[in-house]
């Protein structure tokens, strides 16, 4: 009996393959190249890209921002797997240290919307991994130095569709406290998103100190960051400087934090 066209006769190769699903062309991703999102439909030129996806802005300069994915995107009237460039270290090109393919290295002119982070170490952090990208889109990130009133100080700042406002706030987990204080902000030019960990430090991978895991510090008087200095045996003066610097790149710390601030800039990005 013959088989129908493409199949190989063999049963088990045919399951496969179908199990294997579509294959797809890859295309090195370019700046200023056309491109479909295959999901949304959205389409635009590529304007960014980092490890979590690429950026896309079309003609109206509405901005969004989308994983990578095997066939996830039209190009040149074909569905292909983007991937990013095998090289990228050139005279004219440079990647900054959140994986982003730099644009002009002139900052903009400070937009209207702002990013909000709960202290000091935070702005530091996103400045020393995102600092390029966040200066060529012209956007501020500001410490709050506590959410308890975040509410209040949203309404104070008076978003608007040109006035976004991103808040990254730590242990945003269900039942914490800061997840209630989420619940308390209501407005769709505000995004509050977060990470999981109990402070912006756990945010940062252990290995980037030669550690497997950072310590379990229990619940006392001591704040957790001092307990975390106590039981590496550091002097807590002065660790958090040392510790920041020995991050490199969006690589050296955990997904929940890099994904919780790629949203953010992304939704501040896209003010009218």
């Amino acid at each position: 009996m013959p088989y129908p066209k493409g199949t190989s006769g063999d049963i088990l190769d045919d399951f496969a393959a179908q199990q294997r699903g579509p294959t797809y062309s890859s295309v090195t991703v370019e700046m200023a190249m056309l491109v479909a999102d295959r999901s949304s439909g959205f389409q635009g030129e590529v304007v960014r890209w980092n490890a979590e996806g690429i950026t896309l802005q079309n003609r109206e300069n509405y901005i969004r921002h989308f994983t990578w994915k095997p066939g996830g995107f039209g190009v040149g009237g074909k569905w292909v797997t983007l991937v990013r460039p095998a090289r990228v270290n050139t005279a004219s090109e440079r990647i900054t240290a959140s994986g982003s393919v730099a644009g002009d290295s002139r900052a903009r002119v400070a937009q209207a919307s702002r990013i909000w982070v709960e202290g000091k170490h935070d702005a530091e952090l996103l400045e020393h991994v995102w600092g390029d990208d966040l200066r060529e889109l012209g956007i501020v990130v500001e410490p709050l130095h506590g959410a308890d009133d975040l509410a209040a100080a949203v309404a104070d700042f008076g978003p608007a569709g040109n006035r976004r406002l991103g808040v990254l706030l730590d242990h945003l987990v269900p039942g914490s406290k800061e997840t209630r204080i989420a619940a308390t902000v209501v407005d769709p030019n505000v995004l509050v998103t977060g990470h999981p960990f109990v402070d912006v430090w756990a945010g940062i991978r252990p290995k980037v100190i030669g550690l497997d895991a950072w310590p379990e510090i229990p619940k006392g008087d001591k704040p957790w960051k001092e307990g975390m200095c106590a039981a590496l045996g550091e002097p807590f003066e002065g660790f958090w400087p040392r510790l920041r610097n020995r991050v490199s790149t969006f690589a050296d710390l955990r997904p929940e934090l890099v994904g919780a601030v790629e949203q953010l800039i992304d939704f501040v990005a896209e003010a009218d």
